[in-house]
């Protein structure tokens, strides 16, 4: 670098032609670096005075940066340096000028001497630096003497910025009990003045309020703590003023300050603790299962989840009576009744209960058990109670019929409390709204007061008061069912009417029929029938009754061969019998039939017709005959169906019916030379057809109805002068309407009338025949061959037309 600079200052030397140059004034050293840094632009040759040849143009340095201090508080312009050139004599013949930021505006230029000055005072935070040109042009020409020369000023840096906490005040925690040198947070200053230029952005951090609990790193500015064992229960909240000043921290610098909110978190560092090592509790006997015997409460000094206890009754004398749960509102310990009490069988509890932390912290294990215990002692206060009966409720049994007064059974309640008061009972009105029964009221035994009947009700529901003498008001109710025994008053029967059937072809000692019995009674042990014949029926030859053992007997024959046109029907009597007291028997009829049956046993029929039948003669046979005779039967019918509806046929069959059928003939045409086959004109109007059937004498009937009389209903002619279609078709209708010969089904009328009239006469070819007389068709034959057939068709019409002219003339 130093022999380059060397290098420069020869050249400069060497051409001792002008160059333009800048001179700094006073001001902070410049690095080599910055010295003689030749702008490109200046090699550039320039023309001199129009002389013939490039000569070349000598520079010398180029100082292409400048410093104006900021903050300037002078009256006069502040210099900030001299643009010169060698070409500039002195002789005024050059002038300079300044181009680029804030040209003219903040700085200013001499145009003679090249003296540049800042016109205001400058802050280097707004803008560091400023990019200005300049350049030496001939005074009298404007022409450029020189290329322009780009350099920089720079704003020089001061003091003049404090350091800033832009996100303060700040809010930090750090668990309680924490050990020294526990991070807590970190500040940061910003400088807004020049990193790069002395120490004005060379920040140091202090504390200036907050020890000896809290530290700063002077460079980093992290926060922490300083004091070992900080306790949240001593002092929760801190606060720290941190100062952070530049220059290092040396005396003349600027400073700032923040403020650091520090909380003290909580952590499990202390047990619970009772306020009292005795709580003394009291509860009424009658208090319900689940009552809130008490309230007891451990204090801990720690908050949140920390603070959480568990409550527990230590095993002992309440453990099966009470229990303890944590109220979530208040952390207190709620007794809880777990069994009813008596005071006649204990009058005090005495128990120990636990209060202990939910979340343990094992830092502090050292500290010792993290729970304390606490006695409770609970009287049970005597309360009036009203009697009690020695069983929840209570079953009696009584026979039906049983008579008015019979003691069923009894109830006994009893004062357990201290006074031992007598009792008194009486049944509730409301379970025995009939008063069947009566109970007396000192000894409490249930008597009849009604018969009873267990076919009406099986069972009774009632509700016994029993009442403390001294006390009415203090009462208690049990339930006592009373079962109805079936006394044996009724007979057994015949479960349905049995009527059984028996083959005649029936072997000796077959079971034909399996019969058993109903009873209205209901015995404690269930039924138990038998069954046997009657002693009336003892000498009967045909049948027996077999007791099967089981509520169930059964007929059996006792010969074979049984015929019904000999006897068709059997009654046998049956002897029921109960096993109640007393015993209760009954005579039953079994109907039984006599039927005959296939070899297999299977049942045919049991009718005395099938008597008459030809032996032998099977089930099958008998269907095909009957089929037979039913299919001979449809015939019949049919036939004479069918010879009814052939004579009530109309004219019209279905055949002829012009709405469904359509009707053939076999005659062959003569094709298109066939015109006299029929009378066009007659097909084509409808007055020819009338006139032939009245010169006739005939009378018009409707086409579709077959006519059987004669009708004195004379259809008025239509009129020959009707241009309207429409009145035509109208008359019709009328007439067919009043027609009491016509069908009882819809009927189509299809007439060939055209009408007249019309103004644009008639458009249709069926009445051009008629029409259209002197129509000349000759032109037909022009056609060419494929209309000759009809050019030859109406060329004959024309003719004859023509010589019915030519005749009627001559008439």
């Amino acid at each position: 670098m130093l022999t380059r600079n060397c290098l420069l200052l020869f050249l400069w030397f060497v051409f001792d032609k002008g160059s333009l140059s800048l001179v700094r004034p006073p001001g902070p050293p410049l690095s080599r670096s910055r010295l003689g840094k030749e702008n490109p632009r200046s090699l550039a040759g320039s023309m001199r005075n129009g002389a013939s040849g490039f000569q070349r143009v000598k520079r010398g340095w180029v100082w292409n940066q400048f410093f104006v201090l900021e903050e300037y508080m002078g009256s006069d312009p502040q210099y900030v340096g001299k643009l010169h050139t060698d070409l500039d004599k002195g002789e005024s013949e050059v002038k300079y000028t300044l181009m680029g930021e804030g040209a003219g505006s903040i700085f200013t230029i001499d145009a003679t001497t090249g003296d540049i000055h800042a016109l205001r005072s400058l802050d280097r935070e707004v803008k560091p630096y400023y990019t200005l040109r300049a350049q030496a042009v001939d005074i009298d020409t404007n022409r450029p003497l020189e290329p322009e020369s780009e350099f920089v000023i720079k704003v020089q840096d001061i003091n003049d910025n404090e350091p800033k906490f832009l996100q303060g005040p700040y809010i930090a925690s750090v668990p309680e009990m924490s050990p020294v040198g526990t991070y807590v947070t970190q500040v940061t200053a910003t400088d807004a003045d020049d990193p790069t230029y002395g120490n004005s952005a060379r920040v140091v951090y202090s504390i200036l309020h907050g020890q000896p609990y809290f530290s700063v790193d002077p460079k980093t500015g992290i926060i922490r703590t300083a004091l070992p064992n900080m306790d949240r229960e001593v002092k929760e909240q801190y606060q720290v003023l941190i100062q952070a000043k530049d220059m290092g921290g040396q005396l003349g610098g600027l400073a700032g300050t923040t403020t650091i909110n520090i909380t003290l978190s909580d952590v499990n560092d202390n047990p619970p603790r009772f306020s009292k090592s005795f709580f003394h509790l009291r509860v009424p006997e009658s208090s319900a299962v689940g009552f809130a015997v008490g309230r007891i409460k451990a204090h801990d000094l720690d908050i949140g989840k920390n603070a959480e206890v568990e409550y527990n009754v230590v095993p002992g004398d309440g453990d099966n009576m009470f229990d303890i749960i944590t109220s979530e509102h208040n952390q207190e310990g709620i007794i809880i009744l777990k069994r009813p009490l008596d005071y006649e069988t204990k009058k005090a509890y005495t128990f120990k209960v636990d209060a202990s932390n939910a979340h343990l912290d094992p830092r502090f294990h050292s500290l010792g058990a993290f729970k304390d215990t606490a006695t409770v002692k609970i009287n049970i206060l005597d309360v009036d109670e009203p009697p009690v009966f020695t069983k929840p409720s209570y079953e009696m049994d009584v026979y039906e019929d049983s008579p008015v007064g019979d003691i069923i059974g009894a109830v006994t309640a009893q004062d357990l409390d201290a006074s031992n008061s007598p009792v008194r009972y009486s049944i509730d009105w409301k379970s025995d709204l009939d008063s069947y029964f009566d109970i007396d009221p000192v000894e409490g035994t249930i008597s009849t007061n009604e018969l009873l009947d267990r076919e009406s009700i099986a069972q009774h529901n009632i509700t016994i008061v029993a009442t403390k003498l001294n006390s009415p008001v203090l009462t208690s109710r049990v339930a006592v069912t009373i079962h109805v025994l079936d006394v044996n008053e009724f007979a057994p029967e015949l479960a349905i009417p049995y009527e059984s059937f028996v083959c005649e072809n029936a072997k000796v000692g077959q079971v034909i029929q399996t019969f058993s019995a109903k009873d209205q009674d209901l015995p404690q042990n269930g039924h138990k029938f038998s069954f046997k014949p009657s002693v009336t029926d003892i000498n009967n030859k045909n049948f027996t009754i077999r007791d099967f053992g089981n509520n169930t007997a059964g007929i059996v024959t006792l010969q074979s061969g049984f015929r019904r046109h000999s006897q068709k029907i059997y009654f046998l009597p049956v002897v029921i019998q109960d096993s109640g007291y007393p015993v209760q028997s009954s005579t039953g009829i079994l109907t039984i039939r006599v039927c005959g049956c296939e070899s297999d046993g299977s049942l045919l029929t049991c009718s005395a017709e099938a008597i008459f039948l030809p032996v032998g003669l099977s089930t099958g046979a008998l269907i095909a005959i009957l089929l037979c005779i039913v299919i001979l039967l449809v015939i019949v019918v049919l036939y004479v169906g069918l010879r009814r509806q052939k004579n009530k046929e109309t004219l019209m069959t279905s055949k002829e019916d012009i709405r469904d059928n359509v009707i053939h003939y076999d005659d062959e045409g003569g094709g298109e030379e066939d015109t006299h086959a029929f009378d066009m004109g007659t097909l084509c109007n409808p007055k020819v057809i009338k006139e032939k059937l009245l010169k006739e004498n005939r009378d018009l009937f409707r086409r579709d109805v077959k006519p059987e009389t004669k009708t004195g209903i004379n259809q008025p002619p239509v009129s020959q002068d009707s241009a309207d279609i429409c009145n035509f078709i109208n008359q019709r209708l009328k007439e067919n309407d009043v027609d009491n010969s016509a069908p009882p089904y819809d009927s189509l009328a299809t007439y060939a009338y055209e009408g007249e009239g019309s103004v644009a006469e008639s458009l249709s070819s069926i009445e051009s025949l008629v029409a259209d007389t002197n129509e000349d068709y000759d032109y037909l034959n022009e056609w060419g061959p494929r209309f000759k057939t009809l050019a030859g068709i109406f060329g004959e019409q024309s003719d004859t037309q023509s010589d019915t002219t030519t005749t009627e003339n001559r008439l």
